[in-house]
């Protein structure tokens, strides 16, 4: 664990995602056990890092957690339990904001847009295409523009910052369709 190889945890970063698929899932069409799978890996898993964290801050009496969420947890979107996950994670961010606050310890969120990841390579050429052109920046982002928003989020400069949920999406919520 951290504490025994490094003296402890300051900064937690939870980033974890599954898609139940590569097809869209919708609610009918989605099985217990792919919505189990999803909500273990998406969300179950922030929950036990976190708790496997704090005991470190709490004994330096601070710290910084950042749970990835994502935009599919504010807009609609055809992946119901993946929706559903990032969702929760950002319930979960506001509650143990408001729990951890009082010990030191900050916890936020970031909810990616479309960005361009290992997890959505088989999209393809075209769909690439399609997701550059959707944002009001008309460009594609990187797992770089998401981290820079984790290391904000991790340092001093955002030592005012809990219970807050970071968008990092080339302005794709804010327009319409």
């Amino acid at each position: 664990m951290a504490h025994e190889g490094f003296g402890g945890a300051d900064v937690l970063v939870n980033n974890a995602a599954v898609y139940a698929g590569l097809q869209r899932s919708s609610f009918e069409s989605i099985s217990e056990a792919e919505w189990d799978r999803v909500m273990a890996i998406d969300l179950k898993s922030m929950l036990l890092t976190t708790q496997a964290a704090v005991p470190a801050m709490e004994k330096r009496g601070a710290g910084a957690i950042t749970c990835v969420s994502s935009i599919a947890a504010l807009v609609g979107h055809g992946r119901t339990a993946y929706a559903a996950a990032k969702a929760g994670v950002i319930g979960f961010v506001t509650s143990v904001a408001v729990q951890l606050g009082p010990k030191g310890i900050r916890v936020n969120g970031i909810a990616p847009g479309q960005v361009w990841t290992p997890m959505v390579e088989r999209l393809g050429a075209e769909a690439r295409e399609r997701r550059k052109r959707a944002s009001p920046l008309g460009t594609e982002g990187s797992g770089w523009d998401v981290g820079w928003g984790a290391v904000y989020l991790a340092s001093d400069e955002a030592r005012w910052v809990t219970g807050h949920v970071l968008v990092i999406d080339a302005g794709l919520t804010a327009t319409t369709r």
